[in-house]
């Protein structure tokens, strides 16, 4: 776990290459000794093959009004995370996350030159804010940090049909990759990454000054994108 300020888009290409994430200045990667399954993904975005039900969730939130702009703090965006947060702790057990203006400060709107905030909102419902990611932006990709949602919005992929809208950004802009962060085989918050084919998977954790080694992974699917 490393501290750092003042990153730049190329240091923070260097780092994202190398496996690491991070929350605000705090940078880390996964380092178990017993234990492996904590594995970097990113996608390259010029092959994309995006499946039926992912179309359909993009399709689907296309209803919603999507703004990027840089992070930012207030009441709607704590409400939300807690909703959300509330409604992860019922179903899959999560541990209770507290979070106050400092907090979400410190870890989604820390002032970086990469930082960018994705918000979705349902204009239908008088501009209610639905969903929101935190994404980092270099000169070579877009990182997909965290995102958060309604869960009283039903019948929309919410969290899919972003990451499928960072893709389609990416390959507009002429940006390589997207990175989802780590894929836990057998977590159902983490495993849903691998379904995003093909995909890169890092090989091992490469020093600072070593060069990455990336495979690809996932069989291409049978639908084009878009």
């Amino acid at each position: 776990m490393m501290m750092l300020l003042d990153v730049s888009a190329d240091d923070l290409d260097h780092l994202l290459e190398r496996g690491y994430r991070h929350f605000g200045a705090v940078y880390f990667r996964p380092m178990c000794a017993a234990c492996s399954e904590c594995v970097t993904l990113r996608v390259p975005v010029k092959t994309f093959a995006i499946s039926r039900s992912q179309k359909r969730a993009h399709r689907t939130a296309s209803r919603f009004r999507r703004e990027v702009g840089a992070p930012k703090v207030d009441d709607e965006r704590l409400a939300l995370y807690r909703r959300w947060h509330r409604s992860r702790e019922r179903e899959r057990g999560w541990d209770e996350s507290p979070v106050d203006p400092e907090r979400y400060a410190l870890d989604f709107a820390f002032p970086q030159a990469t930082a960018r905030e994705v918000a979705f909102y349902d204009d239908a419902a008088g501009g209610r804010l639905v969903g929101l990611g935190i994404v980092d932006e270099t000169r070579r990709a877009l990182s997909a940090v965290y995102f958060f949602y309604d869960p009283d919005v039903e019948g929309v992929s919410l969290g899919v049909a972003h990451i499928v809208a960072l893709i389609e950004q990416a390959r507009e802009t002429g940006l390589e990759h997207v990175y989802l962060g780590y894929r836990v085989v057998g977590c159902e918050s983490l495993a849903y990454k691998a379904r995003f084919q093909p995909h890169e998977l890092l090989e091992g954790r490469p020093g600072l000054d070593e060069p990455p080694v990336w495979r690809l992974s996932g069989a291409s699917a049978k639908t084009t994108y878009p």
